[in-house]
């Protein structure tokens, strides 16, 4: 840990401190979620309540017609936790997200109604998984599950044949967070990752931490 970090935490209070280390720990890049063309604030809030409730650290945000907008009564201040990525300047972003994430390795799984799916119990965790969810009335777009890995469909018993978007998105990060937990697979931030979000977090809990940071390295250079 590095001087101006130590500083930083000493501004924390111990429990701050202690909820940082213990949420770092449980923090995940090997899920990710994929919203496409969300729309409602509500719903796209919401759904980044789940991603963090669940240890997902990123949200990738797909504008290729709607804007995307939060709503503060709903994420209830998730949002400052999360890196949030949007795709907005390319004229097919669908395209250009997903091939970007299939660079880094994940897989890509479009979320889909149809039975003839795999059901979200078995979906492989083999490899990182990114998880699309398209809005309520259309769903994904076509080009979505052209190039998604998997289609996959969460299992319903009743007569309603969808779930609202932030409701299909909590059930499936929860069910795949504890599967994960359960599993050998390897699924907790790289030492890298860890350090740079510990470092982030802990300019969020601390009071002015830019006048804080130039207090340091003037006493540093009076020292000096």
């Amino acid at each position: 840990m590095d001087g101006l970090l130590e500083y930083l935490l000493s501004f924390a209070t111990e429990n701050k401190r202690q909820l940082i280390a213990s949420r770092l720990e449980e923090r995940t890049r090997y899920i990710t979620v994929v919203l496409e063309d969300i729309f409602e604030s509500q719903n796209a809030s919401a759904v980044l309540r789940s991603a963090d409730c669940f240890g997902v650290q990123d949200v990738h945000i797909i504008e290729n017609t709607n804007l995307y907008e939060l709503n503060p009564k709903v994420v209830k201040g998730a949002a400052k936790w999360l890196h949030l990525h949007q795709y907005r300047e390319d004229h097919d972003n669908t395209t250009f997200c997903i091939n970007q994430l299939k660079e880094k390795g994940y897989r890509i799984v479009a979320t889909s109604p149809s039975a003839n799916s795999i059901s979200l119990q078995e979906l492989p965790i083999d490899e990182p998984l990114a998880i699309m969810f398209g809005t309520e009335k259309l769903g994904l777009s076509a080009n979505a599950f052209e190039l998604a890995d998997y289609h996959m469909y969460i299992p319903m018993y009743g007569f309603t044949e969808s779930l609202n978007i932030s409701v299909s998105a909590a059930i499936c990060l929860q069910h795949l967070a504890q599967k994960l937990r359960q599993s050998e697979v390897n699924w907790k931030l790289n030492p890298e990752d860890k350090l740079a979000l510990y470092n982030e977090w802990v300019r969020k809990v601390v009071t002015k931490p830019e006048m804080l940071e130039r207090r340091f390295f003037a006493e540093q250079s009076q020292r000096d």
